[in-house]
């Protein structure tokens, strides 16, 4: 049976740390019952209950010691609660850390605002030496989790609730940060490319293409600022226009950045709008309040196509 990303991680960095003795598990009153890292390995897991910016920082001082601590909490309390201890563990000193954020743009539903991200890719943006992960589905959430562990790097994995969904192809050794490609046309340019971030874009990305074949798909799992500027070249040969579809505000967003790396490209955004959901609801209830859903996304292409939604 398929797992969620969030199961997937804690499943994975479970079976990483029988082979790596120097993995730490911590969590910020996120983990649950049964947690499996903690079953298996209870030397090495930590509750640092509600204490975001704290747990950062000696998960830094982890790092420092030659431990690699993967710490996980809610996305909006890591990059908002603790953004100053990532800015200088993370990005200043660039601290062998990894944060896992599940709840990643509005996944939360029901737990409201408080709970939501959807300015967390913006904020880890701002801070340089950082790489950043949305991985789409259970074996690209491994994968990215094993990149992580072998990395020396800083990592700000963003993850959902509970969503299940089947990752895109992938060659077996393929590292997540290559692009994944779908609909690109040998013979020229496609009129439009949609690039996909996140579970929720990615899934919208899959079901506009599978209806309309002149557009292409672009599937970016590593969105980094450093990864973004590996892709351009292969972008722009795929075409002159670009729908960035990201469970995420416009502001500080992974279109605002294509549209500073490519200037000359035209980039437009399927975001989550300018307006705060005024009421409890589930994941996509909540997103189609915001906009953002099939229906608005298929308007959207249209509108920048030309033609009515019908013509799909």
């Amino acid at each position: 049976m398929t797992k969620s990303g969030r199961d997937s991680y804690k499943d994975e960095l479970t079976s990483l740390a029988s082979h790596n003795e120097q993995i730490v598990c911590i969590e910020a009153d996120l983990g649950g019952k049964n947690h499996p890292f903690q079953q298996q390995h209870p030397d090495r897991f930590f509750n640092f209950g509600i204490a975001e910016l704290a747990g950062i920082d000696m998960a830094a001082g982890l790092a420092e010691a030659g431990y690699v601590p993967f710490f996980s909490t809610f996305a909006s309390f890591a990059a908002l609660r603790a953004s100053e201890s990532i800015k200088l563990t993370m990005g200043y000193m660039g601290k062998n850390v990894k944060v896992v954020a599940a709840y990643g743009g509005v996944s939360g539903g029901w737990f409201g605002t408080t709970h939501h991200a959807l300015e967390d890719i913006a904020v880890l943006q701002s801070f340089q030496n950082i790489r950043i992960a949305c991985p789409y589905g259970e074996r690209e959430t491994r994968r990215v989790i094993q990149e992580a562990a072998s990395s020396e790097e800083p990592y700000y994995i963003r993850l959902s609730r509970n969503d299940v969904f089947d990752s895109l192809l992938r060659e077996e050794e393929a590292s997540c940060r290559e692009m994944i490609v779908e609909g690109e046309h040998r013979n020229g340019l496609s009129r439009l490319c949609l690039v996909s971030v996140g579970e929720q874009a990615t899934e919208l990305c899959q079901r506009i293409i599978q209806e309309d074949d002149s557009i292409a798909h672009a599937h970016l799992c590593y969105i980094d600022i450093q990864s973004l500027k590996s892709y351009t070249e292969q972008l722009t040969a795929l075409s002159h226009r670009f729908l960035v579809v990201e469970e995420h505000r416009a502001t500080g967003s992974t279109a605002s950045y294509l549209a500073l790396l490519l200037p000359k490209y035209e980039i437009y955004s399927h975001d989550c709008g300018e307006q705060w959901p005024i009421y409890g609801g589930t994941h996509t209830e909540v997103l189609t309040f915001l906009g953002f859903g099939y229906e608005t996304l298929k308007q959207q292409i249209q509108d920048i196509l030309g033609g009515t939604a019908d013509d799909f």
